[in-house]
């Protein structure tokens, strides 16, 4: 067991608010009657303010010489902390629970998938950018690492299929993701539709992350499906190109895949067997439910994206 110093730790036996005030004005006008006028209190009460002052410190404080009232070396040493603790309490007091955007120096940092990068984040930097100049936006991963980030305030954010976060998280639905396939739109074999058989026995380029990627892998083992991957990428740069000019195939969520598609100028089509849709979420930890920061970019978020 730690012994405290209940003398030392008595937080009732400090000097308050308006003692400190006066010590700080003291210092600089060393006078009774100026600190008096300057606080609008009377000299006998400004008096008793020092009295009480220099009977908890246990020092003089100021002592009279040929130049006027000057401080004692433990003045000296005190008059910084006094500031420092008054200056904390000005902007304690002047602490503001909005958050304007356009004023704002912040720093957000979001917990996305690369496909995120390519369909979402050209829209929200585009928003912030014009509404909240002075905001700094950082696209983070989303990893095993994601759920602490959140609860710390390392990430404020967290967007996409995030199915194994745990408790102490709000979410919020924004749309339904199914399933489509990419080729080649002059691809030699796939013309209006992409049927079962094609697709088991074309070449196929396989994307490594997502979060919805579980999902198919499921839906491939339920329909006995083995696909021929000729290229395994870690991420979707690249894929579009790729597509563009082979023909192989990739299956994708279809807010990634008809961005590509758009960009690439390659088919979107439907995928041929029953794979399960998904919801894309935003999630943010109950420690930040209520920070205006925190709130103003969810709202950015949900303004763009709920149910497009």
């Amino acid at each position: 067991m730690i012994a405290i110093d209940d003398h030392a730790m008595n937080l009732t036996e400090l000097p308050d608010l308006k003692l400190l005030q006066l010590f700080d004005l003291f210092y600089d006008v060393r006078s009774v009657t100026r600190a008096a006028e300057q606080i609008g209190q009377s000299q006998p009460t400004v008096s008793i303010w020092l009295g009480r002052l220099r009977e908890y410190l246990q020092d003089p404080l100021f002592v009279r010489t040929p130049g006027g009232m000057t401080p004692t070396p433990q003045t000296d040493a005190l008059i910084g902390p006094c500031r420092e603790i008054l200056e904390s309490l000005r902007r304690f007091a002047a602490w503001e629970i909005s958050f304007d955007p356009a004023t704002a120096k912040r720093h957000f940092r979001i917990c996305m998938t690369d496909a995120s990068h390519i369909t979402l984040l050209p829209r929200m930097l585009a928003h912030v950018r014009a509404q909240a100049p002075g905001v700094r936006l950082e696209a983070a991963r989303i990893d095993g690492n994601m759920e602490r980030a959140l609860e710390s305030g390392e990430a404020d954010l967290a967007i996409g299929h995030v199915p194994w976060l745990g408790g102490g998280m709000y979410q919020q639905q924004f749309y339904m993701q199914d399933w489509v396939c990419l080729a080649n739109r002059h691809h030699p074999r796939v013309r209006a539709r992409l049927n079962l058989k094609q697709y088991r026995s074309e070449g196929h380029v396989i994307i490594a992350a997502g979060t919805g990627a579980q999902l198919l892998e499921q839906a491939l083992l339920r329909e006995g499906i083995e696909r021929d991957v000729v290229l395994e990428l870690p991420g979707m740069l690249g894929l579009g190109s790729i597509i563009q000019s082979t023909d192989l195939i990739a299956t994708l969520p279809r807010n990634i895949g008809e961005t590509l598609a758009k960009v690439n100028d390659i088919a979107v089509h439907p995928c041929p067997f029953p794979v399960e849709s998904f919801a894309v979420r935003q999630h943010w930890h109950a420690k930040y439910h209520h920070e205006a920061g925190n709130r103003w970019l969810r709202s950015v978020v949900a303004d763009l994206f709920l149910s497009s």
